[in-house]
């Protein structure tokens, strides 16, 4: 997995649309939240600006990055060729998501420690680092059954518009709305209990283990997208 891993964290660096997709937009748009924190404080509060942050790396950096991966790998038989080696399927897909994963968590941990440094800081690290983490394995099981819907790259941009539209459009709606109206249905939705638990985490005033159920709609799209994944997910190019 090591090899793999390292190979393609190179090939990340070296290709410059996957580039700009994991690093100029997240940045940038993060950045605009960050520069008009003041005014986003106002609307909804600074735990919304950390979700939508979280979201926009976790959706363009993180789900549309590997989506884009595995289709490339895939259309060139690169994956096949790895199959034919001593590594294991789960080595295998691990390997390629796994650069992504890190450089998506490592921005979000910054862009959130510099929200922390000009603003104030979370009153929870832990359930913020949770919200974080299980977003994250969420965003992944959804590229990998994606990427199974996905013929090439260039076909990427059109099949994960829907989920990265989707769930920073929930981020945004939970975010400012909060959950008093529509609790259910805001909380089920992908992104939703994810980004309550954000909120709580941030601003604080929410008992520690009304917040950790907030967890379990986020682990069950966990489990959803990995069942999907299993499903849709292709090793080779459709003939």
């Amino acid at each position: 997995m090591l090899p793999i891993f390292l190979s393609e964290l190179t090939q990340i660096f070296r290709n410059r649309s996957v580039l700009i997709t994991s690093f100029v937009m997240p940045i940038a748009v993060s950045a605009f939240f960050l520069y008009q924190h003041d005014l986003f404080t106002q609307i909804g509060s600074l735990g919304y600006i950390a979700a939508i942050v979280m979201f926009t790396v976790c959706a363009f950096g993180l789900y549309a990055s590997s989506v884009t991966t595995l289709a490339s790998r895939r259309q060139n038989l690169f994956l096949k060729r790895l199959r034919s080696t001593a590594a294991g399927d789960a080595g295998i897909l691990a390997g390629l998501v796994l650069p992504a994963t890190a450089i998506a968590l490592v921005q979000v941990t910054a862009i959130m420690a510099v929200l922390a440094a000009v603003t104030t800081a979370p009153d929870n690290i832990v359930l913020l680092a949770l919200a974080v983490v299980t977003t994250a394995a969420m965003m992944v099981g959804l590229a990998l059954a994606t990427a199974g819907l996905t013929n090439s790259p260039e076909h990427a941009q059109v099949t994960t518009l829907p989920v990265c539209l989707g769930v920073v459009a929930v981020a945004s709606w939970v975010g400012i709305s909060g959950t008093e109206d529509l609790t259910l249905l805001k909380r089920l939705l992908p992104g939703g209990a994810a980004t309550e638990l954000v909120v709580n985490a941030w601003t604080g005033g929410v008992a520690t283990t009304d917040s950790l159920l907030l967890l379990a709609p986020t682990l069950a799209w966990v489990f959803l997208a990995a069942v999907l994944a299993s499903r849709l997910f292709r090793w080779e190019p459709r003939r």
